[in-house]
């Protein structure tokens, strides 16, 4: 974590990437070595732009350059979450108790079989499913549920102008809630 950004109150600077291809599906990566799944992303390192960090985790984790795809958009803000007490490295120095992430949406203009995993130092994904928009928000690990729907609230309009998949029936009342508290909030700020 030497190379990370993380700011005074313990929350790491990173980017995510939601990445749709001309059917309309997002790509979620497989982990390597783990049945999760998530979208690309990744830390900023000190000093760097946050679009500049997008498209060299773009490149990292799966493979893509610059011209495999078309930039339509980026939330307008941080999106944060806390880390669960048991997956905080309290040896690690500086303490990171979460992350703050600038979320990225892009269009894949290459074709499927563009996608590496062997960019990077070490492989991140093994293996990527395309899904419904929504879906991603119940595959990935739970503390990040909030930030995949918050993410995919916002930048949903940048892939779908006319009209926005609507939230799935399948989403237990509490996301519902939670989602709608959170819309409630960034409108405040």
């Amino acid at each position: 974590m030497s190379n990370d950004w993380i700011d005074d109150e313990g929350f790491r600077a990173n980017v995510g990437i939601i990445l749709v291809d001309g059917a309309g599906k997002l790509l979620l990566g497989g982990r390597v070595s783990n049945k999760g799944w998530q979208f690309p992303q990744g830390g900023i390192l000190h000093g760097e732009d946050p679009g500049e960090a997008m498209f060299r985790e773009l490149h990292e984790e799966v493979g893509l350059n610059r011209e495999d795809v078309e930039l339509l958009g980026s939330t307008t803000d941080w999106i944060r979450y806390r880390l669960p007490r048991k997956y905080i490295r309290r040896h690690s120095k500086p303490l990171c108790i979460g992350q703050k992430q600038r979320w990225f949406m892009l269009r894949l203009l290459a074709s499927h079989d563009r996608l590496r995993f062997d960019r990077g130092e070490q492989a991140e994904f093994d293996r990527v499913r395309w899904v419904d928009y929504w879906r991603p928000v119940n595959e990935v690990i739970y503390f990040k549920r909030r930030v995949y729907a918050q993410a995919l609230h916002e930048l949903g309009r940048t892939a779908y102008p006319h009209e926005m998949p609507p939230r799935p029936r399948w989403w237990p009342k509490r996301w519902h809630v939670a989602l709608d508290k959170d819309i409630r909030q960034a409108k405040k700020a």
